[in-house]
């Protein structure tokens, strides 16, 4: 299994999950560029500049009328105005790639840290950003914590900045409450994964028309799509369990604990409380709950994923929380802001990055377009769709409200709790930190390798993480066939970065 799947979910699942964006856009500069320096003039000063802003998503009928919202508060404040350039997701890396070795303008943009951020720097295509920053980044870094700040940089230089969001994972189990009450199901009695065999066996005995286990994600494992107890240190390939580890990079398919978790998977398998179909099958886990045949889900957890996880399943779910929550690379940079060398005004585009993160009115403009026609206000910060407006036929629907820069300033919906920033930004600032938070590792020496390795692990990892696979016989072979393409050297070459990184951090 490729542990870039962990990455997407704040969104390419979460983003990714939630999407790429940057712009089938025009190379006109409709506000000309100035050659003026912004800090030493006042904002009336500044020369009329139209920045151009790039990421993911869909066009929305909505989107001029919104652009011309917000343009009225950027050309008070900073005489500025914007040109959003949303590109779908399929289209991003082949659009954003000619647009950068193209020199079309293009002053921010969405990157992503298990797409192709670092890539993006080593080809010099992403501006250093902590003079910006310092200068005329004030509510930027006001909003951000300094680790969550300095996890995006590589060689001690800053070339995005993270949105804020969901910055931590904890993992747990949700399962449908209906049945854990009427067969009493003690949840205070499930500490580890290894706790959970009698709760199954239950399900299986009484619900025959049920399969008590499923993955949450198709195409991937139960505990891969929501158990992950380790930091992926990018990628995957080469991991700190335990999210420490003494600094020590290991090939997570050879350790005891990987190990363990096949065995009990296959017994799982075997005692028929997961899909004989699981490495085959293309259905969403929670969509198979929602049909009434299944019962059960391993996730990644947040203050409202139970909420979620019952308006998705149409039933009411209940959780119990295997892990603690950590804070890692991977979770801080999967969505995240920068300005390209291509942009004409470098400064411009950090005083509307910085607007997006310290402006509600501006945020949330962006975020659900504007109040009356794609919402209503039921209280100052509580909105609904309009009567006759659902997510159906709204003209502006992004809902990737976790892009647009600060997602604590986002107003919430009537089926939301209306303190779930709060309790999110709490999650954020109490979650443990990976030992290795801040570092990015270069693939650079060991692509070759990583493809190879990613072929392997295609080849064997789905059947053996749903139990498919016996891993009695099967996972020596994948070892084996592992250190043939080069595993080994990628975890040398990982250990090396992180050991030269860790010296910067004393």
């Amino acid at each position: 299994m490729n542990r870039k799947r962990n990455m997407m979910k704040s969104g390419l699942a979460i983003i990714l999950a939630s999407g790429m964006l940057l712009a089938g856009c025009s190379a006109e500069n409709g506000g000309g560029e100035t050659d003026s320096n912004p800090s030493a003039m006042s904002d009336k000063d500044l020369a009329p500049y139209e920045v151009t802003m790039a990421f993911y998503g869909n066009d929305q009928k909505d989107l001029p009328a919104v652009q011309d919202e917000m343009n009225k508060i950027l050309k008070e404040k900073i005489n500025a105005t914007v040109k959003i350039t949303p590109i779908n997701i399929s289209s991003w890396q082949q659009q954003t790639n000619l647009m950068l070795a193209g020199n079309e303008k293009v002053d921010l943009m969405f990157t992503s840290a298990g797409f192709n951020y670092g890539t993006l720097v080593a080809k010099g295509q992403l501006l250093p950003l902590d003079d910006l920053i310092e200068k005329y980044g004030s509510g930027i870094k006001e909003a951000l914590e300094p680790y969550q700040l300095s996890a995006t940089k590589i060689n001690g230089i800053s070339y995005a900045i993270p949105a804020i969001k969901d910055m931590a994972n904890d993992y747990g189990i949700l399962m449908r409450k209906d049945l854990v009450d009427k067969y009493k199901i003690d949840l205070s009695e499930i500490k580890t994964i290894n706790d959970l065999d009698a709760v199954f066996q239950t399900i299986k005995e009484n619900e025959p028309n049920m399969v008590p286990l499923v993955a949450k994600n198709p195409g991937t494992g139960p505990f891969y799509a929501g158990y992950i107890p380790f930091d992926s240190l990018g990628g995957g390939v080469g991991v700190l369990p335990d999210y420490d580890n003494n600094m020590k990079v290991v090939d997570w398919y050879e350790t005891s604990q990987y190990a363990d978790q096949l065995n009990l998977l296959r017994k799982w398998y075997e005692a028929g409380y997961l899909l004989k179909d699981a490495a085959t099958s293309k259905t969403d886990g929670r969509a198979l709950v929602k049909e009434g045949k299944a019962f059960a889900y391993f996730s990644n957890l947040n203050p409202g994923s139970v909420d979620e996880a019952s308006r998705k399943a149409g039933k009411e779910m209940t959780v119990v929380r295997l892990t603690p929550a950590y804070a890692t690379t991977d979770m801080i940079t999967s969505i995240m802001w920068s300005i390209p060398k291509n942009s004409k005004d470098p400064d411009r585009a950090m005083m509307v990055l910085n607007l997006l993160y310290s402006d509600k009115q501006l945020y949330n403009l962006l975020a659900w377009g504007i109040e009356g026609k794609n919402y209503v206000k039921k209280s100052e910060n509580v909105i609904d769709y309009p009567v006759g407006v659902d997510i159906t036929n709204n003209g502006y629907n992004f809902n990737t409200p976790y892009l647009f820069g600060n997602q604590f300033l986002s107003y919430t919906w009537t089926n939301q709790d209306p303190d779930i920033w709060k309790k999110f930004d709490q999650k954020n600032k109490s979650a443990k930190k990976s030992k290795a938070l801040g570092f990015t590792f270069d693939v650079d020496n060991v692509k070759t390798e990583l493809a190879a390795v990613n072929n392997v692990i295609s080849e064997y990892g789905l059947g053996l993480e749903t139990g498919t696979l016996d891993p009695v016989e099967n996972l020596p072979k994948f070892i084996a066939k592992l250190k043939a393409a080069g595993v080994d050297k990628i975890i040398s070459e990982k250990q090396r970065q992180l050991d030269e990184w860790a010296k910067t951090q004393k």
